[in-house]
């Protein structure tokens, strides 16, 4: 299917840069969506779920949250907030940083880190959809995709 179809365009687009632009982001929307339905029965959002990565892989070692922030795939999202929702819900630990009292050390719990054992299978049943495209093209996009990005 093109982008053309999903979005119900009749015209054509001015050019195949502006092809791209909607392409993008229809698709971004898109895979976001697929992410959400996925996570939504564990009852933790897109952004919830990517500070729980982060702190795995920092795990067992505290991150500030500054430092969650600088690492988000979403820059827009409030580190601050997504830590109270998952402190609330048990998955993180949050202590006043010892050599700065005015920032906070956020830490994985044995809670959140079951999570995100039970969602790895998840994530590789959805990831399945993507085996469309060969390890080639797979590879391929995203090295297009990293240059698109470093033209910045």
């Amino acid at each position: 299917m093109s982008i053309e179809t999903d979005i119900k365009q009749k015209s054509v687009f001015k050019s195949p840069y502006e092809r791209l632009a909607v392409n993008l982001m229809f698709t971004n929307n898109w895979l976001c969506d697929q992410q959400m339905q996925a996570l939504k029965p564990f009852g933790i959002t897109l952004q919830q779920y990517n500070v729980l990565r982060i702190l795995r892989g920092q795990h067992p070692n505290p991150v500030k949250v500054a430092d969650i922030t600088e690492r988000m795939l979403d820059k827009m999202s409030n580190a601050s907030r997504l830590v109270d929702k998952l402190l609330a819900k048990e998955f993180v630990q949050r202590t006043e940083c010892p050599n700065d009292r005015r920032a906070v050390d956020v830490v994985i719990t044995e809670k959140g880190l079951d999570l995100l054992k039970k969602l790895e299978k998840v994530q590789g049943d959805w990831q399945k959809s993507l085996h469309t495209l060969t390890v080639e093209e797979v590879n391929l996009v995203s090295q297009l995709l990293d240059k698109l990005r470093s033209s910045e």
